[in-house]
């Protein structure tokens, strides 16, 4: 096990081979999950354009679940590959099992909330009957049965810890596709089904998480690096502080989205409530072009924890620098195509005239802030892989919540419903220059000091 160890391709692969190996895999499969979740909301706009809007508002909660399901699995990630860069192979193994039990508990707080929660959730913006049922249908099923999210991402992010990319990318992209295929057939009813409007669109959901969960379990007991029995694990407390070190940053900086998109929604909803269906749309299309970067972080984590355990400054700088220029690249790419075709983009979704009006002109603006995000994600991946994730949360909550939405009110309030989109841009250059600043804080804290041993 010690050889194994010692040559595990995170210490030795020349690093710009490395990120390709570890990112392209993610990449594509986060790109597969960016798609399903377009063509699930071109489905739900084929049904309804009040279906469309009901998962727009179904959507800060929801993202709150997956932000608890990432954001801890973050930090079971963040330690794993670094107790595996310092050869202790016990530690990684404890840590791996203490992960799943957390992600366990934070399910069944995600249980409770679809059991009794969806409903008063709904209510909090609309008072339409038909919306508000739609939307608490979509939830208590996307909630009550998440155990595909947990488990399923749980067991992604310990095989990338390892330096597994390639099984996680078959997790994802099997379980996007057996959404995809089961989206019309439970939506629209055929082969004999009877149609299910939204309640098909997220039991379409919850199957395609289970298989992708069933999977990962199966690639899970196969991995060379971690050995564990799902059904013996223990919890161990040190082990759980360390995760949750890097993962309670990691769940607010991710579940701060929640707060921001529910504010932002109250904004929008008083100028238009095509606004907040925008919004919504707006959030399904920017994933094809964030979540590859969101890939590259994947893959790049892994490389960053394995190198600090083994302190090895001369990768890490080399990998953040290959990624930096690569993200950027990327980002500025996506922001063209937003910026030259928005109306095809928004014709995707049934887009009406007013619809297409107001959704025009937020992606036009919304776009030239990729370029600046993709900067502050890769630096984000440094804050997270030694440990320090409270800084990427900062920025987060400062970015999302201090800058975006009292922009966007005050925008708003001055000049309109369409100066308020200009709040992205405000906010993303705040984000960058913090982030800067605590990366070269972080340089001299952790990496140099590296360096000097």
């Amino acid at each position: 096990m010690e050889k194994d160890i010692e040559e595990n391709k995170l210490g030795f692969m020349p690093v710009g081979k490395l990120l390709a190996t570890m990112s392209i895999p993610t990449i594509f499969s986060m790109l597969i999950q960016a798609l399903y979740n377009i063509v699930d909301s071109i489905f739900v706009a084929r049904y309804s354009e009040t279906a469309l809007t009901a998962v727009s508002l179904a959507f800060p909660l929801q993202n709150l679940m997956f932000s608890f399901a990432i954001g801890s699995s973050i930090g079971i990630c963040s330690v794993i590959s670094r107790r595996l860069g310092s050869k202790d192979i016990t530690e990684a193994n404890k840590s791996a099992e203490t992960g799943y039990i957390i992600q366990l508990i934070f399910m069944i707080f995600f249980i409770v909330i679809g059991l009794f929660l969806s409903k008063p959730f709904s209510r909090i913006y609309t008072s339409d009957t038909e919306l508000i049922n739609m939307t608490s249908s979509y939830l208590s099923i996307c909630l009550i049965c998440s155990i595909g999210v947990f488990i399923g991402i749980y067991t992604e992010k310990t095989l990338q810890a390892t330096g597994d990319t390639i099984h996680p990318m078959i997790i994802q992209a099997s379980g996007a596709i057996f959404n995809i295929v089961a989206d019309p057939i439970l939506i629209f009813g055929y082969f004999g089904i009877n149609p299910m409007g939204i309640k098909g669109a997220a039991y379409a959901t919850v199957a395609g998480q289970i298989f992708s969960m069933i999977l990962g379990l199966f690639f899970l007991k196969r991995n060379k690096y971690i050995n564990i029995n799902i059904l013996k694990a223990k919890f161990y407390k040190n082990n759980a502080a360390d995760i949750l070190k890097v993962g309670i940053p990691s769940i607010v900086m991710q579940g701060i989205g929640t707060i921001m998109t529910s504010l932002m929604n109250a904004i929008l909803i008083v100028y238009n409530v095509l606004a907040t269906t925008v919004f919504g749309v707006y959030f399904k299309l920017q994933s094809l072009v964030f979540m590859p970067v969101f890939g590259m972080n994947s893959g790049l984590m892994p490389i960053l924890g394995f190198n600090y355990g083994s302190k090895n400054t001369i990768r890490i700088k080399k990998a953040l620098k290959i990624a930096i220029i690569s993200a950027f690249i990327f980002m500025l790419i996506g922001a063209l195509v937003f910026i030259l075709f928005p109306t095809p983009l928004l014709k995707l979704f049934n887009a009406s005239e007013d619809m297409m009006s107001i959704g025009t002109i937020a992606l036009r603006i919304i776009a030239p802030t990729f370029p600046l995000a993709a900067i502050s994600i890769i630096l984000g991946a440094l804050f997270q892989a030694v440990g320090d994730g409270y800084l990427s949360m900062i920025t987060s909550i400062v970015r999302q919540i201090f800058i975006l939405i009292p922009s966007a009110w005050l925008l708003g309030k001055s000049f309109g419903l369409n100066a308020i989109w200009y709040s992205f841009l405000i906010s993303e250059i705040f984000a960058l220059t913090m982030s800067i600043i605590f990366y070269r804080v972080e340089s001299k804290k952790n990496i140099t000091y590296i360096e000097h041993i």
